[in-house]
């Protein structure tokens, strides 16, 4: 289960994040980037958010380590922004915090080298989640200590705000024009190789075991959040097996570039760094 922390100290908004996260100090000394139940996205954010992360963990990549947060609506009387204020008090309880990584920078496609395995391997990642949050209009990358961090999932698995047509998720493809790595030749065979082996049956029930009960209760058509895990798990498996056959990366051709910054500055598609 993930490490539980009881927040002490509302410090500041970040808002580059439409669900209006907060950077809090908590009981344990950690600073955490806090995601909150009361947000606008709802607490499927937050599933999404335990679920991606962890199992990228899991596969290798470089995720920052998430915790459970208990606020008091309380924390947040002092506060001067309403906005904030209505936010903290409709959040009372459990929320997902992910560690802080201070002094990080924003990834900059045209100034930190990423190699064509990295890439691979985080396009296929995004494939299998269905992650359309990973642009070069908004990365959700990190450059921490000359290493790349993944952050923000909570706008993946999209088939969970419709179960019914979630079977369907299984073969739908994947558009990776616009991901943000996509200039850097992702070696997409090789993240197949490597990683639909260890997507298991086994792995995905550890990973969805990981999300509080409260956050997966009177969900429509499931009678209990272990029933509601089963579908994570057996929609994250069946994607797995054929995911590096639906993505779609395009080509750059004369009449339609791609929309990736460095082309549409005429520069040719950037040589992968081996």
């Amino acid at each position: 289960m993930l490490p539980e922390v009881t927040a002490t100290r509302y410090v500041t908004p970040l808002r580059e994040g439409g669900s209006l996260p907060g950077i809090v100090e908590a009981d344990d000394l950690g600073t955490y980037v806090m995601k909150f139940t009361g947000a606008g996205q709802g607490r499927k954010t937050l599933v999404a958010e335990v679920i991606c992360g962890e199992l990228g963990r899991r596969l290798g990549l470089r995720v920052p380590d998430l915790v459970r947060i208990q606020l008091d609506p309380v924390i947040g009387l002092s506060e001067p922004d309403q906005e904030v204020q209505e936010l903290l008090k409709a959040s009372g309880g459990l929320n997902l915090g992910m560690d802080y990584l201070p002094g990080s920078l924003g990834f900059d496609p045209l100034a930190f080298e990423v190699s064509s395995r990295e890439a691979g391997r985080v396009v296929w990642f995004d494939a299998l989640i269905n992650n359309v949050d990973r642009s070069w209009r908004n990365p959700n990358l990190l450059v921490w200590h000359g290493e790349l961090w993944l952050i923000d999932h909570g706008a993946t698995m999209i088939w969970h705000h419709n179960w019914p047509a979630a079977a369907s998720a299984a073969t739908r493809p994947y558009n990776a024009s616009d991901h943000v790595l996509a200039s850097f030749a992702p070696d997409l065979a090789a993240a197949a190789a490597e990683f639909a082996p260890r997507i298991t049956e086994e792995l995905l029930t550890e990973v969805t075991a990981e999300v509080p009960d409260e956050w997966l209760v009177d969900e429509p058509g499931f009678d209990s959040p272990d029933e509601l895990r089963r579908a994570y798990v057996s929609t994250l498996l069946a994607r797995a097996a054929t995911v590096d056959e639906h993505i779609v990366l395009g080509e750059r051709t004369e009449d339609k570039p791609s929309r990736a910054p460095e082309w549409l500055a005429g520069k040719p598609p950037r040589r992968a760094v081996k």
